[in-house]
């Protein structure tokens, strides 16, 4: 008897042991990171998505994009948008925000809120708060101020005095001054610091360190990320992760775009001066890029953000090749369908896109909204929200 004790202890004793190996082994595997061996954890969120969201659409930094996301979550999930009123198609920009900007604010009482605010505005925290919930999750975006000028003078040209009576950006840097004047205020945002403009800020003052340091120390207060537009998809991986989306939420195709030949590279020597000239807007760059990197090294190792990297643009691929016709955007004139035109300004070639023949109505549906212009899904949605209001009049469309 107490052979066959000791012999099952023994047993015991083995079997516990190789369940400590076991449980070590599995251990090392998760430290390596779990996501990798099944991908499908990733659209497992720790909790309900975030649906009140409000993003700061600043310009000429792919917030067309964003702004697309953003619209087909709001839709597909039946909330409430924050758009303007009547036959305008911004929230009263280039002024700062007033909440009575917003379709429907007014009529629904102090107490009315909206789940998404995404058209363009000057920031303005007491006003959107009116019409924002109180947990809303606020973000925007930047984009190097050295390539942001540069579509803004291609895209603004005309509409910019600063830029009208000049021939080249190169030739504007070389003497700003020239060209600005300062008492134009407002019609000349886009020229300088646009992206501190947007933010609410003076785009004239001086950047002394004690202003700026203020300053970016409001935005941090204010929002909970600033993505960057030359890492749109790293971008997209940290929003999905903290807003707790599912993948195809965020995967999209770039709009409001233009062809590579509107693009003019400046010289070396204006990459330098558009720095000294937008100083506020490179400040604000250089501070909120470190913060963004520091913030994805926080919430994902490299292996996993390489990884759900990949996974966003497999997805891309696969959507591109589910919806457009040859994968790739057209330009105005190979636009076959003219509700799908995005709208031409100055010297910008504006690209979209030709849906594939033959697709199904659901899938017909889900891509439609993917390469819907910005102007295009903004009455759309109006229509849906207020049905009772006349429709915004798209006059580029000859609608």
């Amino acid at each position: 008897m107490p052979s066959s004790l000791g012999g099952l202890q023994r047993c015991f004793w083995a079997v516990l042991l190789l369940l400590a190996l076991a449980v070590l082994l599995l251990g090392c595997i998760m430290h390596v990171d779990i996501g990798l061996l099944m991908p499908q954890l990733g659209d497992q969120a720790d909790g309900p998505p975030v649906t009140n969201v409000m993003f700061l659409k600043t310009h000429k930094t792919a917030s067309s994009t964003v702004l697309n996301i953003l619209y087909r979550f709001a839709e597909t999930h039946n909330l409430s948008a924050a758009l303007p009123a009547g036959g305008r198609f911004h929230l009263g920009y280039p002024w700062l925000f007033l909440a009575r900007y917003v379709e429907g604010a007014e009529q629904g009482g102090p107490g009315q809120r909206f789940n998404i605010m995404c058209n363009h505005l000057r920031f303005n925290p007491p006003e959107v708060q009116k019409v924002m919930y109180s947990d809303t999750f606020y973000f925007s975006i930047l984009r190097n101020p050295v390539f942001q000028l540069e579509s803004s003078f291609v895209y603004y040209k005309s509409h910019v005095p600063a830029f009208r009576n000049v021939s080249s950006l190169d030739a504007f840097l070389a003497s700003p001054w020239t060209y600005y004047n300062q008492s134009l205020g407002l019609s000349n945002a886009y020229a300088r610091n646009s992206m501190w403009f947007d933010l609410g800020f003076d785009n004239d003052a001086p950047p002394e360190e004690g202003y700026v340091r203020a300053r970016l120390l409001d935005v941090e207060q204010r929002f909970q990320l600033l993505l960057i537009a030359e890492h749109f998809d790293e971008s997209m991986v940290l929003l999905r992760r903290l807003l707790r989306w599912r993948l195809d939420d965020v995967v999209a195709f770039r709009l409001n775009s233009r062809s590579q030949h509107s693009v003019t590279p400046l010289s070396p020597a204006g990459q330098e001066r558009a720095k000294h000239w937008c100083a506020l807007d490179w400040r604000l760059y250089q501070h909120f890029n470190r913060t963004f990197w520091a913030r994805l090294r926080a919430e994902l190792s490299p292996r996993r953000l390489r990884s759900e990297v990949a996974r966003l643009r497999e997805r891309r691929r696969e959507l591109a090749a589910m919806c457009l016709q040859d994968s790739e955007p057209k330009n105005q004139s190979q636009i076959t369908d003219f509700r799908l035109r995005p709208y031409q300004s100055g010297r910008a070639d504006i690209l979209g896109y030709n849906l594939r023949p033959g697709l199904d109505n659901q899938t017909l549906q889900m891509c439609q909204r993917m390469v819907m212009p910005e102007l295009q899904y903004m009455a759309h949605l109006y229509t849906l929200q207020f049905p009772d209001k006349p429709p915004k009049n798209i006059a580029f469309l000859g609608a």
